[in-house]
């Protein structure tokens, strides 16, 4: 089985990206103070900005008969073993992970590790899951 999920974006996450890049070159826009500095900070940063926008609109989790595969624009992450997947829970945390929303999943596998995800669709994501797993623990419902 072979099954894809998209990550879910949050659009207001990706507003406040954009302003903390552009808006300090605002001032100089507006008093008319285009020079090389502020054009080549401008093409640096809209440079980055595109990267960021691709990682945000190319995050995909894939389910393929017993790992998940994250692939985050041009990053993939190391296959999970769905079998060793033993909770997933909501989760409110900010922290850096492959999950450009504020709708959050957190999984816990392994011994001690910890994924943060936000599939589009958090239902189906989770039976296919435990299709693979009936052990999981959903604390989602």
């Amino acid at each position: 089985m072979i099954k894809k999920y998209h990550s879910k974006v949050s659009y207001g996450l990706l507003i406040f990206v954009f302003l903390v890049f552009y808006l300090p070159v605002l001032p100089n826009l507006f008093v008319g103070e285009i020079n090389e500095k502020t054009t080549g900070l401008i093409a640096f940063e809209t440079v980055v900005f595109t990267f960021i926008v691709h990682l945000f609109l190319n995050t995909v989790y894939t389910i393929e008969n017993t790992s998940l595969k994250i692939r985050c624009g041009v990053f993939s992450y190391r296959p999970i073993d769905i079998n060793l997947i033993k909770e997933i829970s909501k989760t409110k945390s900010i922290i850096s992970s492959p999950a450009p929303s504020f709708d959050r999943i957190l999984i816990k596998h392994g011994k001690f590790d910890e994924l943060i995800i936000s599939p589009k669709d958090k239902m189906d994501f989770i039976n296919d899951l435990m299709k693979v797993n009936p052990n999981i623990k959903n604390n989602i419902n």
